[in-house]
C-alpha cells in the first residue's frame, strides 16, 4: 500500500476518533455509560469497518461496550453528516484494557516501593 494511502487512512481514523469522542459526550446521555475515552481507531483500507478502542471509568466495560454497540448505528448516521468521505465505516467498539493494566502495574510498583521504604 502506498504511503499516501496509509497517511490518508490514518488522518480519517484520527478525524473519526475526534468526532466520535465529541458525539459520545454530547449525544449519548446514559448514566450507565460512565466516562468513555476513545484510545484508538483502526480503519480498514476500504473504509468499510472501523474498530473503535475505548476505556471507561465509572462503569463496567461490558455494559459500556453494549451501550456503545447498540448506539453504533446512530453514531454512524451522525458521522455520515460530518465526514466528507464516500464510505463511512461501520463502527465496532472494543474495550481497551491498557489503562486498567497500567493502573494495576502502577499500584504494584507503589506497593513494592512502600514495602522497600519500610524495610530501610
Amino acid at each position: 500500500m502506498k504511503r499516501t494511502a496509509v497517511n490518508r487512512i490514518q488522518r480519517i481514523a484520527d478525524q473519526i476518533q475526534r468526532d466520535l469522542a465529541e458525539m459520545i459526550q454530547r449525544e449519548l446521555r446514559n448514566p450507565q455509560l460512565g466516562l468513555v475515552t476513545l484510545t484508538d481507531v483502526q480503519l480498514t483500507p476500504d473504509y468499510a469497518h472501523a474498530k473503535v478502542y475505548f476505556s471507561v471509568i465509572g462503569a463496567e466495560p461490558q455494559t459500556a461496550q453494549q451501550i456503545l454497540s447498540e448506539k453504533a448505528g446512530y453514531l454512524h448516521s451522525l458521522l455520515y453528516k460530518r465526514l466528507q468521505i464516500h464510505t463511512v465505516p461501520t463502527l465496532h467498539f472494543v474495550f481497551d484494557p491498557t489503562t486498567e493494566k497500567a493502573a494495576e502495574i502502577d499500584g504494584l510498583i507503589r506497593q513494592a516501593l512502600s514495602h522497600q521504604a519500610k524495610d530501610d
